[in-house]
């Protein structure tokens, strides 16, 4: 009889032992979630609070080819969406500011990297073809429906350069500039054409 009881206790001990660890470990991934939720929310200086949300995903793809339509160079880069396009992409929304739609793509020969703070191409090519233009604009899919914007040019130069950079505005000078990406030199010559395709997705 003293057997059982002793039985029972270890038993009951070892349930009691058992819950507390469950609940411990409980509290602990509420306390994980209450870190998380800090981590991932921010107070803005103006005492609001921002949440996790959509953001701005920009591609730019580059196609060189000569007088024959041979292929020469072919780039893929993910870029940078600047503090003024951010701007400008909420003025777009809402209409607040009435900034213009972003539709010129532009070219340049800069080569400091990119960074949030800028509003123009280091040193933007206006000459020999190569100067900022209107775009082919549309809307693509690529996670859901029209979840992308698209732009597309195409530069026939007649004089040559070593490209190193580029960028979306909203006008045909000066401007507002969307996004930007420097890169490794494409030089192109005399006939040679240089097809530029940005995106920007919200994802």
């Amino acid at each position: 009889m003293k057997s059982k009881k002793m039985m029972f206790k270890s038993s009951l001990v070892c349930f009691i032992t058992g819950l507390m660890m469950v609940l411990s470990i409980g509290c602990a991934g509420v306390d994980q979630l209450r870190l998380q939720d800090a981590v991932s929310t921010q107070k803005l200086s103006n005492g609001e609070w921002r949440f996790p949300g959509p953001v701005l995903i920009a591609n730019l793809e580059m196609t060189v080819r000569d007088s024959e339509g041979t292929l020469k160079d072919h780039r893929l880069y993910q870029n940078l969406v600047v503090t003024a396009g951010k701007a400008g992409v909420a003025s777009r929304i809402n209409g607040d500011g009435a900034l213009a739609v972003f539709n010129y793509v532009a070219i340049g020969t800069g080569v400091t990297a990119p960074a949030a703070e800028n509003t123009t191409l280091l040193t933007e090519i206006t000459t020999g073809g190569g100067a900022r233009a209107v775009a082919t604009v549309s809307r693509v899919t690529t996670t859901v429906t029209n979840d992308t914007a698209k732009w597309v040019i195409t530069y026939n130069f007649t004089a040559a350069f070593a490209i190193t950079e580029s960028g979306v505005f909203n006008a045909a000078s000066v401007g507002t500039l969307l996004a930007r990406k420097t890169f490794s030199a494409i030089n192109v010559g005399i006939g040679d054409s240089l097809q530029v395709s940005w995106t920007v997705q919200a994802s």
